[in-house]
């Protein structure tokens, strides 16, 4: 697990240095450097318009992840999921400095979930009505986020073992768009909670560490 926290990092690391890169050649020579930076889009070097978060758009976006659990609750179990995000960008940019971003509320449906835990594997389905989202502002080809979300899952055996079918779901996440010219790549390291909340004895849940990846597309208000 070590490895691929390790990997993730230097990727993300990686991504951050080429949007630096790419956002100072694309600024040499222009005099609007604020606006730029600040803008719904960009244009990339061949003249194609790069769609990113607006006040008023929206989201959608596949997405695919997979983890283990760590401490803090019921080891030995991996999760694997899959599903189907649509959001609302909500606000324009707000806050001073690095902190400058926009708003976006968002949702997601899951119909693959799965947990692999020593006594069994279970599938399930979840839905995350709850999705809390801060696009910060764009960074050449790079939009970076914070994200907070919760939701409900239902499985087909208890999870953990020999405690509940119905659970809730806690998450924060930080991770980062890669924006192309109509659609975008997004790769983000996520820390799950997994718990019934009581609603079985004993409730010992599971805290997962995964790493999800996304492919989608943002809609602005003028349809671009």
């Amino acid at each position: 697990m070590r490895y691929l926290l390790l990997a993730l990092v230097l990727l993300t690391v990686s991504a951050v240095c080429l949007g630096q890169s790419n956002l100072g050649q694309s600024n040499r020579g222009q005099s609007n450097l604020g606006q730029s930076n600040l803008g719904p889009s960009s244009t990339d070097q061949t003249g194609s318009e790069q769609a990113g978060p607006e006040e008023d758009g929206h989201e959608v976006q596949l997405w695919t992840g997979g983890g283990h659990s760590v401490s803090g609750g019921r080891g030995d179990t991996g999760v694997f999921n899959a599903g189907l995000r649509y959001g609302w960008v909500i606000t324009g940019p707000h806050l001073p400095s690095f902190l400058r971003g926009r708003f976006e509320y968002a949702v997601d449906a899951v119909p693959m979930f799965l947990v692999f835990q020593p006594a069994n594997t279970a599938y399930g389905l979840g839905f995350n009505p709850l999705g809390l989202k801060w696009d910060f502002v764009r960074r050449g080809r790079l939009s970076p986020y914070l994200e907070l979300s919760g939701g409900t899952l239902f499985t087909n055996h208890n999870v953990p073992t020999y405690t509940n079918t119905v659970n809730f779901t806690s998450a924060a996440a930080l991770g980062t768009h890669i924006l192309g010219a109509k659609y975008n790549w997004s790769v983000e390291l996520r820390y799950l909670h997994i718990s019934n909340a009581g609603l079985a004895v004993p409730n010992p849940g599971i805290n997962t560490v995964q790493v999800r990846l996304g492919v989608g597309r943002f809609f602005s208000r003028r349809g671009h």
